[in-house]
């Protein structure tokens, strides 16, 4: 209830010549309009006084913008309201506004003041670095629990929002409050929502994926490029984007070839001949990954890991720093390789033997044939075959 109150001077004066829904819109968006002017006026002060030279400042000082312009505000439109000669009845109603504007002023700063805590905890991890995993460990944890604490701040405040106007609580409580069919049919609707979410919990807190990871998802390879409340994006190796349900990740078996470190070993497999010299393939492998900038040093090795009738099958290994590297290293591996079969070993390619026995009588009896008879037996041959 809005208590009663003397307006000033001059809005008595004003009221006298025109008419008060006017002149208590003039009050309330001139207070609204200095409130503004101030806003912007302070905060190039403050951005004056602090410098370029600070940039994480900078950036808290422009999260916290528009919150604190909402703040300002509300607040001068909250003390500008005894001032414009309303009704009663209006009066109270743009106060439950006011007041509806405040829960979501509340709610607006607990998810700014979330993310700054965020944007605070990680500063302290480089992810561009090749040995990255603990800032990947400590990046995915602090997105995904983000999201879950935005996620659950924005339903509280709306739900706090609409409670604070009577005609919606008596609404909201007896919805709450009831066990019956519309329970029910809230509850199979926000499943989906519900699910999502205690599964972004439970991969922050277990983390099978980390922002970063090399996975396998759907016969698709990627990177983990984003991580939701209720989905993860995929970028897979031609840029193309897979969206999948956070949920997926707790569900379905995937690949994560980045789960415990960066490194990793690659293979390339070859088909050759069995006249193939294995041990001068060895040699000419460690040659091309010893001067290679890809490999790490750390493992190198070619075995014979299968054999047909026709070839034998050659595993080459290598590793690697990450999963972008070895890549690259088994692309470069296969070509080189190659190029050296064809040009030191050109009869290395697998190959299909035949085997042709010969007629000893028969060849003996076309040998003693003159030139005209073997021309007429070999077009009898042909006219026999049509």
């Amino acid at each position: 209830m809005i208590a009663a109150h003397s307006p000033p001077w001059w809005i008595g004066f004003l009221s006298g010549y025109f008419p008060g829904w006017l002149v208590s819109a003039v009050v309330l968006t001139g207070a609204a309009l200095l409130a503004l002017l101030f806003h912007r006026t302070f905060m190039r002060m403050v951005r004056r006084l602090i410098g370029q030279q600070h940039v994480f400042v900078q950036s808290l000082i422009s999260r916290v913008f528009g919150a604190t312009r909402f703040a300002l505000v509300l607040a001068a439109v909250a003390l500008a309201l005894p001032m414009a000669p309303l009704s009663g009845a209006t009066a109270s109603l743009i106060a439950e506004a006011l007041a509806v504007c405040f829960v979501l002023l509340i709610g607006w700063a607990a998810i700014t003041a979330i993310e700054l805590a965020g944007d605070f905890y990680v500063r302290r991890f480089c992810i561009d670095v090749a040995d990255n995993l603990m800032a990947r460990k400590h990046l995915t944890q602090v997105r995904v629990l983000r999201r879950v604490g935005e996620t659950i701040v924005a339903m509280i405040t709306v739900a706090a929002a609409l409670m604070s106007v009577p005609a919606v609580r008596q609404f909201g409580v007896s919805l709450i409050a009831s066990a019956g069919a519309a329970g029910i049919v809230v509850g199979l609707a926000a499943r989906p929502i519900l699910t999502n979410l205690i599964a972004g919990v439970q991969i922050a807190i277990t983390q099978p994926i980390r922002i970063g990871d090399a996975v396998v998802v759907e016969n698709e390879w990627g990177w983990i490029e984003e991580i939701t409340g209720t989905y993860v994006v995929v970028k897979i190796w031609d840029w193309r984007r897979l969206v999948v349900p956070i949920s997926y990740f707790l569900e379905k078996p995937f690949q994560n070839w980045t789960r415990m470190s960066a490194e990793l070993i690659g293979t390339v497999l070859l088909w050759v001949d069995y006249t193939t010299p294995v041990d001068r393939v060895r040699e000419a492998l460690a040659d091309i990954v010893k001067n290679s900038k890809l490999w790490d040093g750390r493992v190198v090795n070619m075995q014979v890991t299968d054999a047909s009738d026709r070839a034998i099958q050659l595993r080459a290994l290598a590793s690697a720093r990450n999963s972008q590297d070895v890549w690259d290293l088994r692309c470069a591996i296969r070509e080189k390789l190659i190029a050296f079969l064809q040009e030191a070993y050109p009869d290395a390619l697998p190959k299909q033997r035949m085997e042709a026995e010969r007629l000893d009588a028969g060849a003996a009896d076309l040998a003693g044939l003159g030139q005209s008879e073997r021309k007429n037996f070999a077009e009898a041959g042909k006219q026999s075959h049509r």
